[in-house]
């Protein structure tokens, strides 16, 4: 029989640590058992003032920082799993990524970002993915919107994501199922309300203004991320800048018949050359959407990430960190971008073989970059309005949420010179 201090001892040194760790490793392969809390717990150190090196390739882009007890602590509280490194063990790593004979390389992340969710008023945990997975990582975040946009709260902030917002001003077209429907009701009167507050005559106008100074906040150095149908209405919004292709329903007025060969896609980020649905009725903005009667089998519904060259193309790489390179489908307004329809100059980080459709793109502006991810709840593969919350405490290790936080790490990065 053990007596109490043998308990106690053999306890104690299961959270001992050994005097020679010199740094922490938090894999990101199949031994990391959180994958989620471990960005929020590498999000948590760089607000201690630490920086980490985030290992492009190397155990599914690990993260490595130096030792300290109340960090080791930190992971043990989060349920985050690491490794403990002597300086030798740390080095080799490192001269093992630097070599030219490896897809691997090294960016530190230097400083916490500042985060900013676009989401209006009473928005439902339901509505986005994204706020599912900053709470569940423990990412901290404002929550901002129209009001704070066009009062230029956006300098606040080195990266925000939009919400799934339908920045055309016709309420994620959702008129003919929902209009009677009270959350229906009362988005059209906050929206109208702002509109009016913020000296707009029109929904539609007060989004096509907001759009605009999202813009600015990218070409100044910010870094924009959109889901689902926050990805091609603010394309679509950007094309349809002078032109009104609201219905009377959402606007009081009728749209411009010609409204399709007024397009202006020289203004657009990602998208060419697509026809607006012009139908008020139909449940879809235009032809850049994959019909969702195209994803016949949920079962076999997967994309698969790109490699990159992570010493020459650091950025995509960094976006498309994985433990996996074969990540599970998932329906939204918009699921996916037709290929045809995606300019020349944009990044596809993921597409859906042998199809044509692309989940996921990325791209410059001015200082800064955007990045669109198609889809709404990587773990619920139709979810609809008024779902419950996905539980990630089910889903710890999801391909497809790791995709979203590595877009919050991502503005922390920075090119690390290796030693000579």
């Amino acid at each position: 029989m053990f007596s109490k201090l043998s308990i106690f001892l053999i306890f104690l040194s299961a959270y001992a640590t050994p005097v020679l760790a010199g740094s922490m490793l938090i894999p990101m392969d199949l031994a990391q058992t959180d994958h989620l809390k471990s960005y929020g717990y590498v999000f948590w150190t760089l607000g201690q003032n630490t920086k980490v090196d985030w290992l492009l390739n190397y155990r599914g882009g690990a993260f490595m920082h130096p030792f300290s007890d109340e960090m080791a602590t930190e992971c043990r509280l989060r349920g985050v799993d690491f490794e403990l490194l002597s300086d030798a063990e740390a080095t080799s790593i490192l001269e093992e990524i630097k070599s030219e004979n490896v897809n691997m390389d090294v960016v530190e992340l230097e400083k916490q970002p500042r985060i900013g969710v676009y989401a209006p008023p009473g928005s439902q945990p339901w509505d986005d993915a994204v706020r599912i997975a900053l709470d569940y990582a423990e990412v901290d975040h404002d929550l901002i919107w129209d009001r704070e946009v066009l009062q230029g709260k956006l300098t606040d902030y080195d990266w925000v994501h939009l919400h799934h917002e339908d920045f055309t001003g016709q309420y994620g077209k959702f008129y003919a199922n929902y209009r009677n429907a009270p959350w229906y009701i009362e988005q059209v009167t906050l929206n109208e309300s702002l509109a009016m507050e913020m000296g707009h005559s029109k929904v539609s106008e007060m989004k096509k203004a907001v759009v605009l100074k999202l813009r600015e906040f990218i070409a100044g150095g910010g870094f924009l991320f959109a889901m689902c149908s926050g990805t091609d209405t603010y394309d679509i919004a950007l094309a349809a800048m002078d032109i009104d292709i609201c219905a009377q329903m959402y606007d009081g007025d009728a749209a411009d018949p010609l409204m399709n060969q007024k397009l202006n896609f020289d203004n657009t980020f990602a998208f060419k050359d697509f026809t607006l649905v012009t139908d008020p009725y139909q449940y879809e903005f235009s032809t850049i959407d994959v019909d969702p009667r195209e994803f016949l089998d949920p079962e076999n519904d997967y994309f698969t990430l790109f490699e990159f060259s992570a010493k020459y193309d650091p950025v995509p790489t960094m976006l498309t960190q994985c433990h996996v390179n074969l990540v599970k489908g998932f329906m939204g307004q918009t699921t996916a971008f037709r290929k045809e329809y995606i300019k020349s100059n944009v990044t596809i980080l993921a597409e859906r073989e042998g199809a044509e459709q692309v989940r996921y793109i990325h791209g410059t502006f001015g200082r800064g970059t955007w990045t669109w991810y198609a889809g709404h709840d990587p773990e619920d593969y139709r979810h609809a309005v008024g779902d419950p919350v996905t539980d990630l405490s089910l889903h710890k290790r999801s391909p497809g949420y790791r995709l979203i936080l590595n877009n919050v790490l991502f503005p922390a990065a920075k090119k690390k010179k290796q030693k000579t």
